[in-house]
């Protein structure tokens, strides 16, 4: 495998990474705090939404 495609792939692996983490808090918040998901400016529908993606899916 040439450089370019393992930093292709690490990449992928770090954003994959980010959504996991997003999609973790965004629930955690959700929970937590849900006044603050209308102050951030999404429905609950929204959330529950994102929430649903896999970790692939933007």
């Amino acid at each position: 495998m040439s450089r370019r495609h393992l930093t292709t792939l690490r990449s992928i692996i770090a954003a994959w990474g980010e959504r996991k983490r997003f999609r973790w808090e965004l629930e955690q918040m959700s929970k937590d705090n849900p006044h603050l998901i209308d102050d951030i400016g999404l429905t609950r529908r929204q959330v529950e939404a994102e929430i649903a993606k896999p970790f692939w899916r933007r």
